[in-house]
């Protein structure tokens, strides 16, 4: 377990560690589920090296923030360009007054969901900050698709978590990515 997310992800940021980049089917989810952004606010959870807020803004046009906890990650983001914005955050602790926006047509997580301590409190911040009609969009790995030897099966979530992750939205769509899945949370 995580007890300190910024001492976990900055020094692997720092050192140069870098994480799965967005395939060509998320591309594809994303613009199913999803369609144009049209200026709309989103805001991108764990965003790393920005790569899926950059798809958000350049491709489907929405105004897009990304934040992480870790300095260095947020470093590599920016370096790439001035848009969309980056800001250092930990989303799960810090004052949410502090984002550019009360309100996010579209809110992502992507392979982050499964490091967050606690999963409901986390939920609870992301359904305050969903505007009517939004959509939380969560890519994470569920654990139950490894074998129960695998030293890698930690990294999935477990059938409770997604319990926990669909519950309380009107709608709940779910595509198989092979280890992965994709959310589609609407409220």
């Amino acid at each position: 377990m995580i007890t300190s997310p910024v001492a976990y992800w900055e020094p692997l940021w720092a050192a140069g560690r870098r994480y799965r980049q967005i395939t060509d089917t998320e591309v594809q989810l994303l613009a199913e589920h999803l369609g144009p952004g049209q200026g709309r606010p989103a805001l991108d959870v764990g965003c790393g090296d920005g790569s899926l807020a950059r798809h958000l803004h350049d491709h489907l046009g929405y105004r897009t923030t990304g934040i992480d906890c870790a300095p260095s990650a947020i470093a590599t983001a920016t370096a790439v360009g001035d848009h969309p914005q980056f800001q250092v955050m930990d989303f799960a602790t810090d004052d949410l007054s502090s984002l550019p926006d009360p309100a996010y047509a579209l809110i992502t997580c992507r392979l982050a969901f499964r490091f967050i301590t606690d999963k409901g409190a986390f939920l609870d911040r992301v359904r305050q900050l969903l505007a009517p009609g939004g959509t939380f969009w969560v890519v994470t790995e569920l654990a139950e698709r490894r074998a129960d030897d695998d030293p890698l099966k930690s990294l999935g979530i477990t059938t409770s978590d997604v319990e926990l992750l669909t519950s309380r939205w009107s709608t709940a769509t779910i595509v198989d990515l092979d280890r992965l899945a994709c959310f589609a949370l609407h409220p």
